[in-house]
């Protein structure tokens, strides 16, 4: 296959021409987003972490609860990826999770997501020795009750290894949907004109 590529070699060379062969490449790549988000969040089967069920599982159960209580698509695509960080961020799993929903998201959506592994902390930190109050510093943010909410209700109850959850397939067409366009995003533009 000839494929075309740009010729700069660093970018204060490029033309035209370069980045109309690269923004030619850019929409097929997007667009195929929800693929590789759908194959990493499936990186979380299997992995029990000494958890009653998998990561996958519990993004499954988090996801088919929200889903069954009527919450909105996005809110529904937020809860099935609100862990999908596990398996590069051990550390700050909110923060990759929440920079994947981005530009899909409302900021409320795109808050929670970031700031749940606190909030869910009220659940366990305790047991860890950690202050579990901590979701406290942020007692007063507009958003402080929807996150304590989405912890309550969908992912500190997502646990139970007999919840006839949904299966993956079913959230498919949810994500495709919700990562279809950009609306929080300098490249906004770019998929609006594709």
């Amino acid at each position: 296959m000839n494929e075309q590529h740009a010729k700069f070699r660093s970018m204060d060379e490029g033309t035209q021409e370069d980045w109309e062969i690269i923004g030619r490449h850019f929409m097929p790549f997007a667009h195929a987003l929800p693929d590789r988000v759908l194959t990493h969040l499936k990186l979380l089967d299997g992995d029990y972490g000494g958890f009653p069920i998998d990561r996958l599982q519990h993004s499954l159960q988090t996801a088919t609860r929200a889903h069954r209580a009527g919450e909105s698509e996005p809110y529904v695509v937020m809860a099935l990826l609100h862990d999908i960080g596990d398996t590069l961020g051990s550390y700050n799993h909110p923060d990759i999770a929440a920079a994947i929903l981005k530009p899909f998201v409302d900021e409320k959506l795109h808050w929670v997501t970031q700031h749940h592994g606190v909030f869910q902390g009220y659940y366990f930190f305790h047991y860890l020795g950690m202050n579990r109050d901590m979701r406290e510093a942020f007692r007063g943010h507009e958003y402080f009750e929807d996150t304590a909410r989405f912890c309550e209700l969908y992912d500190q109850a997502a646990f139970d290894p007999s919840y006839d959850s949904a299966p993956l397939e079913f959230f498919e067409p949810m994500v495709r949907r919700v990562m279809e366009r950009p609306i929080n995003s300098i490249y906004k533009a770019v998929g609006e004109a594709a």
